[in-house]
């Protein structure tokens, strides 16, 4: 059996030169980062090639590189799996602070909208396309995104407006 990670990579090479920053290995599994404008076109072709099948989308999140030299501050993370192949492979797609926008991939998983709305909710990063682009975990009057690197340790004094626990039974 080949190793369909490293087919991945020599096929993106070949077919989306155009959308490729670079390719990489850590902690045994092989990457490729991308540029975000053909995000779709890039994991349709990786779920139905013949030779990779990576059929199933395991997570997306998302990476803040504020002040770290990173192409774009943020990147948003595919985690694919081959289940015919046995294989992992991850895409990074960076996205800019000025525009946090990328196509939305619900349309190819149905494990994407959720993990999707966890991202837009806790990074602001926006899924264009999305069926229900909304906040998951924080209340729609929520104002600000945690995970974000410029979000106060401390928090927007949001919890400053709860009731406090008086003790007792």
């Amino acid at each position: 059996m080949t190793d369909v990670s490293a087919a991945a990579v020599e096929k993106l090479v070949a077919l989306f030169p155009d959308v490729l920053i670079g390719t990489g290995e850590s902690c045994g599994q092989r990457y490729a980062d991308v540029r975000r404008d053909r995000i779709v076109d890039l994991l349709t072709f990786l779920k139905s090639d013949a030779e990779l099948q990576f059929e199933m989308l395991m997570d997306v999140t998302a990476v803040d590189y504020l002040n770290q030299g990173a192409p774009e501050r943020f990147c948003v993370v595919y985690q694919l799996y081959s289940i015919s192949k046995n294989g992992y492979f991850r895409v990074k797609a960076y996205v800019p602070e000025a525009d946090p926008t990328i196509d939305s991939v619900s349309g190819l998983w149905k494990s994407a909208p959720w993990a999707e709305r966890e991202v837009f909710d806790l990074y602001g990063i926006e899924f264009a396309g999305h069926p229900d682009l909304k906040r998951i975990m924080l209340p729609d009057y929520y104002t600000g995104h945690p995970l974000r690197k410029d979000y106060p340790l401390r928090g927007l004094g949001e919890r400053d407006n709860f009731p406090k626990y008086a003790g007792g039974a």
